[in-house]
């Protein structure tokens, strides 16, 4: 008899087939989960609170999840196993180490040394205590090298710092901001009742917000008021998102906004909610933001307690997923599922989340609509660099400036001149040779670039984007080969896997680059078959960079 045939002989009829509930695993999820209602779209936050109970997710306690949800163990898995930061172990597998320490290995991270902290982080620790995790982007990229000690956020890391913060309180530091008293106090939600008193209808309010300008500024850049407009259009009931999962390398604008002002975003979503006739509000937050988090959990509280929140409004948060900012991605993780994106059309504006019509913004863009409300449209729309720009921007600048952070610009300004006069210029030592101004998806262009307008539809003409408007500035000590490789790898490690196109072409692209004499056109023909045939945003742009480095460093690939 086989082995096979053996293992099946040992298994007792009598009992059912697949993996049992263990009664101790069952009862000890049940108390974890508290009073957690048992819905299919909550499985992504009971994940959550095991993770952070146990700190990691063994197979007892997911067949146990999966019995208290009424789901199959195996739908419950492979929600598991598509997000970074659950730890799955198997039977007879290790549990990971008890601390983790997170070193962010993007492009401002990686110029900044990180490969060289890992490696050394690697030698000095004990991997049966701490267990050193590369990971992409973590939305602190203007305190490169950027790490996370357990949810405690270390900046400009050294391997001193990070082994002493491992000794230590593991919680997120939460910083002075503004809580819901004080914006009161300077007038918050005065524009936000009178939307509610009838005093601004829906229609003044849209028509508005169209004549300001206002765009998406998550990376779309689509006009806000006409967003509005259309979903309105549609039969109620409708939700809305709010998308805070600013995974694009080089972004950390919302963060910034979140941890001194997080009202601005309230008061902005409960006035798009009241126009729009949203009936409930689901805000989704990138994991990676644990002070953000507990902000938003403290300001929602407090709204409720005021009165102020006319909808339920609930906080979501993502896994460690970059495909999630993708809205439709989005959209699947909140209602539980793999973060995959979905085809279109239908919109979501048509049908969204749970099948409804959804109204979905970024951070940014709400906390413009208060102030735009408050001030009228030509206050907004005067304020760009031109009268072709519209508005204000934040624009997340890091890598070789003398004084990186969020800089709060005119839109359309040149990006020499928000290097000069919002960043002190370049860093001691370095020379300009290069910039991405979207992020790692938005492309690389070489310094002599920098006199265009840092606004939506400008790159787009080169096959590039300004996107969530992350800018990252390379010099003459920096391989743009190098940035282009360390991006790619990027795109490969977050592809979600659902179209061919993106699952392959990045791993292959990644492999030609990282060879001794990569083949300009096969990357070429790589590249037009991602960028043609990809579902979604990740794949059509992840060719970008390999583009840029094709057309306008030919030399460094020689």
């Amino acid at each position: 008899m086989n082995r096979i045939a053996k293992d099946f002989a040992r298994r007792d009829a009598s009992q059912p087939k697949g993996r049992q509930v263990e009664e101790a695993a069952l009862e000890e999820v049940t108390r974890l989960l508290g009073d957690m209602p048992r819905r299919a779209d909550l499985l992504i936050e009971a994940l959550h609170r095991l993770q952070d109970a146990k700190g990691h997710l063994s197979a007892a306690h997911l067949a146990a999840l999966a019995e208290l949800f009424r789901m199959a163990q195996a739908e419950v898995y492979e929600v598991a196993t598509f997000y970074h930061h659950f730890d799955v172990v198997k039977e007879g597998e290790a549990a990971p180490a008890p601390v983790t320490i997170r070193v962010c290995e993007s492009l401002t991270c990686a110029l900044a040394g990180a490969e060289g902290l890992i490696e050394t982080l690697k030698g000095i620790t004990d991997p049966e205590r701490i267990r050193i995790q590369p990971v992409p982007c973590i939305g602190a990229c203007d305190r490169a090298p950027a790490a996370q000690v357990g949810k405690l956020a270390v900046d400009h890391a050294t391997p001193a710092s990070l082994t002493e913060a491992a000794t230590g309180p593991l919680a997120p530091v939460i910083p002075d901001y503004e809580g819901l008293e004080s914006y009161r106090a300077a007038g918050g939600y005065d524009i936000y009742e009178q939307i509610r008193a009838g005093e601004i209808t829906p229609e003044a309010a849209i028509e508005t917000m169209s004549d300001a300008g206002l765009r998406g500024l998550g990376g779309a850049g689509f006009p806000a008021g006409k967003k509005w407009g259309f979903v309105r259009g549609y039969d109620a009931p409708r939700l809305m998102t709010v998308n805070g999962d600013e995974g694009e390398p080089g972004t950390f604008k919302d963060r910034w906004w979140l941890e001194r002002q997080p009202h601005r975003m309230l008061e902005g979503a409960l006035i798009a909610a009241h126009v729009v006739g949203c009936e409930r509000i689901y805000i989704y937050m990138r994991d990676e933001y644990p002070a953000v988090l507990a902000i938003l959990r403290a300001e929602v509280e407090a709204l409720e307690h005021a009165g102020l929140a006319h909808v339920p409004i609930e906080i979501r948060r993502g896994a460690g997923a970059y495909i999630c900012g993708e809205e439709s991605a989005m959209i699947e993780s909140i209602e539980g599922k793999r973060g995959l994106p979905r085809h279109r059309p239908p919109y979501i504006a048509e049908v969204g989340l749970f099948g409804r019509p959804t109204l979905n913004h970024n951070v940014e863009t709400l906390s413009w609509v208060p102030d735009i409300l408050r001030n009228g449209a030509g206050w907004f729309s005067s304020q760009g660099y031109g009268p072709d720009h519209n508005g204000l921007r934040s624009y997340s600048v890091s890598g070789r400036v003398a004084n990186p952070g969020v800089k709060l610009a005119p839109a359309g300004i040149p990006l020499q001149e928000l290097i000069d006069q919002h960043c002190g210029g370049m860093a001691p030592g370095h020379s300009f040779k290069a910039f991405l101004p979207g992020g790692a998806s938005g492309g690389i262009f070489p310094a002599s670039e920098a006199h265009r307008a840092m606004d939506f539809g400008e790159f787009e003409k080169d096959q590039g984007f300004i996107g969530s408007h992350a800018v990252m500035i390379l010099s003459h000590e920096d391989s743009v080969k190098d940035a282009a490789l360390n991006m790619i790898r990027f795109f490969e490690h977050e592809s979600c896997g659902q179209c061919t196109p993106c699952r392959s072409g990045t791993a292959k692209a990644a492999a030609i680059l990282s060879g001794e004499t990569p083949s300009s056109d096969l990357l070429n023909d790589l590249i037009t078959v991602m960028t043609d045939s990809s579902i979604c945003g990740l794949g059509q742009a992840a060719g970008n960079p390999i583009r840029h480095l094709l057309r306008y460093f030919p030399e460094e690939l020689a």
